[in-house]
């Protein structure tokens, strides 16, 4: 009818706007498609039926307008009388048996029917493009099962004409123009089916397989030789039937996301980072500072930049605000090195130089070839003796007559032989109740230079008591005193006591202060007990609980 080309068979399941048209694969290129598209099973203009439905009405197959028997199915009618559209009664019939003809596989009885229903609706003068473009479309669907695809593109066209971008005819055209290997115009009319309706997989599949054809055909250019592709209103968009996203798919947008926004806030704040470090070198603080608080905007947890805004606040000379990033950054490393450095030089800027020493004394402790930190300790520990002189002036301490208590058991006289050229004796009181009587006793036997005396006192005193009876008088001096006092005479005698007596003292109230106000010869004196004191041999303490004890003295 029309056409050179193999006759495709059709499966005869199906009215025409419910076939699934397998005959495209059987042209002599094998490059047809349209088995591929699954057209819903529905009722296909108002009076056919679904695939498979049965109707109730009964009736003779005489031609009398009642329920006709499908064929194949015994007991399955359908009605031929259904209303279908604004047809009159007459061109509805015979459009409904056009349906069943062409589900029964009888497509050249089938066209026969619609090409009367066509006529007859010329005839009767009614206005009614939406069912004559159905009409036309089954016509089509039947040439393009008899193999006759010249005449599928014709009637397709007509019924584009009456009901642009309507999704069937536009998808049979597609297949005729395939079968005639007009593989461009096929391919736009794909493309445009994929405007209406995104799901018809037959189209994507025929796309693919037409581009390769084209590409193998017209060369890299092959698009520039395609005629346009109509651009699809929304309007005409009523096919399209996206569900939405499931719960895994919007999960797997929502990481994808994440790791996009993660990718860029890394991006970004490298280079804020850069342009931070940049301006520093230029001496350029107040614009790196500017930068370093963008970055911690996307990074709030990051220490390099804690540190490094801090070294911008030093350099502005806002301390306060140097010292709570230096805080912030040892939150996040307990043990930075360049956070206790830069809080020190904050600390010295607020001048809380007990603070700054602290943290200087923390660097050496890390690092001791941190000869910056050393210069500054020295520097403080000065700053800080003036501060100390400056609010506590050192006043010439009042000597203390002591009495012996008669028929005391536990008072002692001790020779002062620094004094022994005025005859005197010192009387100390081994068991002081109270912070003043040992103060008392300890202030004779300094100010005599007596360590025997200040060994016995010691010796008589509980460890524990220790810190508590030293709370108002405690000083470099005294320091100094009592560890010349533990070295020379108790520690042969009781290392134990000794260490007892050094693991309590430096819990006292301003013993940090007083610790870095001792001179260097002081200090040698006290590395020296310690260093004697680990080479005793005892079970109840280890040399490692020495060196312990040690950090927190030298």
């Amino acid at each position: 009818m029309g056409n050179a080309h193999k006759k495709p068979h059709g499966r005869g399941d199906g009215g025409p706007h419910a076939e699934s048209n397998s005959s495209h694969h059987e042209h002599r290129r094998n490059r047809g498609s349209s088995d591929k598209y699954k057209v819903p099973q529905e009722k296909i203009a108002n009076g056919s039926s679904k695939r498979g439905s049965t109707a109730s009405v009964q009736g003779d197959q005489s031609g009398s307008g009642k329920a006709t028997p499908v064929g194949g199915n015994a007991g399955e009618t359908v009605n031929l009388d259904a209303p279908c559209g604004a047809l009159p009664p007459p061109l509805a019939r015979l459009k409904n048996e056009g349906n069943l003809l062409f589900k029964n596989g009888q497509f050249a009885d089938a066209l026969e029917k619609y090409s009367q229903a066509i006529q007859g609706y010329t005839d009767s003068g009614i206005d009614s493009p939406e069912d004559l473009c159905i009409l036309y479309s089954n016509r089509a669907a039947c040439y393009l099962k008899d193999g006759n695809s010249q005449d599928c593109i014709q009637d397709c066209t007509r019924a584009l004409e009456l009901q642009p971008f309507s999704l069937k005819p536009l998808l049979r055209r597609a297949m005729a123009y395939e079968s005639l290997e007009r593989y461009r115009k096929a391919y736009v009319d794909y493309k445009t089916v994929l405007q209406i309706d995104v799901s018809v997989q037959a189209a994507h599949d025929s796309v693919n397989r037409i581009t390769r054809l084209l590409i193998e055909q017209d060369g890299p250019e092959w698009r520039e030789k395609l005629p346009e592709i109509p651009l699809v209103p929304l309007s005409a968009q009523q096919h399209r039937r996206e569900e939405p996203p499931s719960a895994e798919v919007l999960q797997a947008r929502a990481e994808k996301a994440a790791r996009d926004a993660e990718r860029k806030a890394e991006v970004r704040f490298s280079a804020l980072k850069q342009e931070g470090n940049d301006f520093v070198k230029k001496s350029q603080y107040q614009d790196a500072l500017g930068k370093y608080t963008e970055c911690l905007k996307l990074k709030s947890e990051e220490c390099t930049i804690y540190t490094n805004r801090a070294l911008c606040y030093l350099k502005l000379e806002r301390f306060a605000e140097a010292k709570q990033d230096c805080d912030a950054a040892l939150k996040l490393e307990p043990t930075n090195k360049k956070a206790f450095y830069r809080r020190a030089m904050a600390n010295k800027g607020l001048k809380d130089y007990l603070a700054c020493s602290s943290d200087l004394q923390e660097v050496l402790q890390q690092d001791p070839n941190v000869q910056e930190a050393e210069k500054e300790l020295e520097e403080v520990t000065k700053l800080l003796r003036q501060s100390l002189a400056s609010t506590s002036p050192n006043k010439p301490r009042k000597t203390v007559p002591i009495t012996e208590v008669e028929d005391d058991e536990n008072v002692t006289a001790v020779p002062n032989s620094k004094n022994s050229c005025k005859g005197e004796d010192i009387s100390i009181n081994l068991q002081p109740a109270s912070a003043y009587e040992f103060g008392q006793s300890l202030n004779a036997a300094r100010s005599s230079g007596n360590t025997v005396a200040c060994a016995e006192l010691l010796a008589s005193t509980a460890p524990e008591m220790l810190p508590q009876f030293l709370s108002t008088q405690l000083d470099g001096h005294t320091i100094s005193f009592i560890m010349q006092a533990l070295h020379s005479h108790l520690l042969e005698k009781d290392p134990y006591l000794v260490y007892q007596h050094l693991n309590h003292l430096h819990t006292a109230d301003r013993f940090s202060v007083v610790l870095m106000l001792l001179e260097k010869e002081e200090r040698h004196h006290m590395t020296q007990l310690f260093e004697d004191l680990s080479a005793v041999q005892s079970t109840q303490f280890t040399k490692n609980d020495v060196q312990n004890l040690a950090n927190k003295y030298i």
